[in-house]
């Protein structure tokens, strides 16, 4: 018995460890697979829709009453067949349900897995501005406010092939750091270190934005996301490095 259990954990670390130690060429991708989960959603609601638009259509076709003084008359069924029409159907409405939602755990834990590899980001929220501090300590902040056009910065930068993780902290109030392109969103909250990673799999240009409300120049605290070549990337260290 001792044995099984020891031979059971050694069997769940490994399929960790297998989930963490992903390859760099073989990187999953959140967003892609947000993109293909919420469209076997829409797919599965047209489809069920259908089915009972269908079947609406045809029993007020059907069943429709040729007077005003008819009565219809529903068809007797035996006990086997009214169990029958509540359970296969709900049988089948439950099975699709319990597939999507397992496809919907099996993405969750996917993206709260972070790629042992992934390059490590501190992202700290304040009224109404986002900083971004890299490993080697470079800093990027990024000011929307028009009254402080100079102090613009280039937002968020990273390197497009390489896991990014996101450890994010808030310095007065709840923000959500929200990459609609990259299908990620978490809070920050004071006290609390919170964290999201996103896979820049190619060179585009996006933008990150808060998506609770925290006070009057919320609509303005929004940044760029730039995802850039490896090479231009340190170029783009360096040249914050020297400045």
């Amino acid at each position: 018995m001792k044995g099984r259990l020891l031979s059971a954990f050694a069997g769940m670390a490994a399929m960790m460890s297998s989930a963490t130690g992903w390859a760099q060429d073989k990187l999953p991708d959140p967003a892609a697979d947000w993109d293909h989960l919420w469209f076997e959603i829409l797919v599965d609601l047209f489809v069920i829709g259908g089915i009972f638009a269908v079947a609406a259509a045809i029993m007020l076709i059907k069943y429709k009453a040729k007077s005003p003084d008819a009565v219809g008359n529903g068809p007797r069924l035996t006990k086997v067949q009214a169990l029958a029409w509540a359970f296969i159907p709900a049988t089948i409405f439950m099975a699709d349900d319990f597939f999507l939602a397992a496809k919907g755990w099996t993405l969750w834990n996917t993206y709260r897995t972070v790629p042992e590899n992934a390059m490590e980001i501190k992202v700290t929220g304040s009224m109404w501005n986002w900083e971004f501090e890299y490993p080697d300590g470079t800093t990027s902040t990024y000011y929307p406010d028009e009254a402080t056009e100079a102090d613009k910065g280039d937002g968020l930068v990273v390197p497009v092939g390489r896991a990014v993780v996101l450890r994010m902290t808030s310095t007065d109030v709840i923000h959500s750091f929200g990459m609609a392109n990259y299908r990620v969103k978490e809070d920050l909250m004071p006290g609390r270190i919170t964290y999201i990673w996103f896979n820049p799999k190619e060179v585009k240009n996006s933008f990150v934005t808060c998506t609770e409300f925290c006070g009057t120049n919320h609509s303005r605290m929004y940044a760029p996301v730039k995802a850039i070549a490896p090479a231009k990337f340190k170029e783009w260290l360096k040249k914050q490095a020297d400045a």
